[in-house]
């Protein structure tokens, strides 16, 4: 795995844009316009590392549903602060019945170095509403036929897309299309799109799909079902709706009282299926830790605490559900305790703070997983996570993305890759 500079394609904005990725730039704080989409650098690796990699993805995504197992049978929920009785039985009946539920893709964020940096490390999995798919999918691959003909890269995201949703068709209930929901108050467009590509992949696989925002989804009162602004019935729909606001908003009683997990006896089925909310959830980094303690592509993680991390390695505290860093502290060894801030202003790559005479470890009062402190690996003062992806159970593809500071955040560059 290396980093390597180069001088990206003339018009290369409009050239993204057009392959669907119409967030080619981030606005920073101070209103300037930088590059989401980076290809003034790009990441090589030897098909060897990739072959590596992919047989690392799958064993953690196996890994993942055992540790999902085991929460169901243990009762375990609570852990996933998901204390709503309805809540949980619906999510528990979701994985009873999860070979009669479509579902679809997630993606796992990985620590890697290189493969002398030592086997990758899982920092998370976001198996319920994965972002970052458009440009692994398309312009990554579009730019590696037009920079490097004949090379090759680790993406079939979108043939594997197109084969999932063949596949699992007939598991689709009949009458009506399959919708996909988008945010309308998605300013950046990336929810618009995402959900516009995954369609698109439906539609190639001979899906009948309607498009629709979260907005214009109504609730019939006469009839008791979701329908579009037509009065059209939802018998199913694809969301990029997290399930933690799915079950909490105010029309939560109306998608748990008509759920569709299978069973046949609900009015609208929903994909990601309700028992993603196992595999999305920061808790699960703790309780795969006790599963598999010392395996080598997972970090020490805890749910009561930093225990031996404070006066270790340091640790990171993340909120049981949050996005794009939003919540994380860092405490790196001896360093003390730090309060939650929103994203701010990209800083340069941070240095492991000197020990602190009296650094007590800070116990959140929200719950959160405690995961050793891995500074993400710096090629030339820019900070790396590896997104791989699964698409069914297998993987799929990679996205590359790099920060400044030590939390990937809003602000985060997309950058492509090759194998050479």
């Amino acid at each position: 795995m290396e980093r390597h500079t180069t001088t990206p394609r003339p018009g290369w904005q409009r050239t993204v844009e057009d392959q669907g990725l119409i967030y080619p730039l981030t606005r920073y704080p101070d209103d300037s316009l930088r590059p989401y989409w980076d290809e003034s650098a790009y990441y090589t690796f030897t098909l060897p590392e990739v072959e590596a990699l992919e047989e690392v993805v799958e064993e953690l995504h196996a890994m993942c549903l055992t540790a999902a197992e085991h929460i169901v049978t243990h009762g375990r929920l609570a852990d996933l602060g998901i204390t709503d009785p309805r809540v949980a039985e619906a999510v528990t009946e979701a994985w009873h019945r999860r070979a009669e539920l479509p579902s679809l893709y997630g993606r796992f964020d990985l620590h890697y170095a290189g493969a002398e940096g030592g086997p990758a490390k899982m920092l998370e999995y976001n198996a319920d509403t994965p972002t970052s798919l458009v440009e692994a999918a398309s312009p990554q691959w579009f730019w590696m036929e037009e920079r490097f003909p004949g090379a090759d890269q680790w993406n079939s995201l979108h043939e594997r897309l197109v084969d999932a949703w063949k596949k699992q068709a007939a598991l689709l209930p009949p009458g009506g299309p399959l919708y996909f929901a988008h945010s309308a108050g998605d300013e950046l467009g990336e929810d618009l799109m995402t959900v516009a590509y995954l369609r698109e992949t439906a539609q190639q696989a001979g899906l009948a799909t309607e498009a629709i925002s979260m907005e214009d989804i109504g609730w019939d009162r006469l009839s008791r079902r979701f329908v579009d602004k037509k009065l059209g019935f939802i018998r199913s729909c694809f969301k990029l709706y997290p399930w933690e606001w799915l079950t909490t908003d105010r029309f939560a009683p109306h998608v748990l009282e008509t759920l569709d997990n299978g069973g046949g006896t609900g009015s609208t089925l929903w994909i990601e299926p309700a028992w993603k909310m196992l595999l999305s959830n920061k808790a699960l980094l703790a309780i795969l830790w006790e599963l598999y303690p010392g395996h080598p592509n997972l970090l020490p993680a805890y749910l009561d605490g930093p225990r031996e991390l404070a006066s270790g390695r340091g640790y990171v505290a993340k909120p049981l559900l949050g996005r794009e860093g939003a919540g994380v502290t860092v405490h790196p060894p001896g360093a003390e305790p730090a309060e939650p801030a929103e994203p701010a202003e990209p800083a340069e790559p941070a240095e492991p703070a000197e020990p602190a005479e009296s650094a007590a470890p800070a116990v959140r009062e929200e719950a959160c997983c405690y995961q050793e402190f891995a500074p993400l690996p710096d090629f030339d003062g820019n900070r790396v996570v590896l997104g791989a992806w699964v698409v069914e159970d297998e993987a799929a593809g990679l996205g590359i993305r790099e920060s400044a500071g030590l939390i990937t955040d809003e602000y985060a560059r997309f950058v492509p890759h090759v194998i050479l």
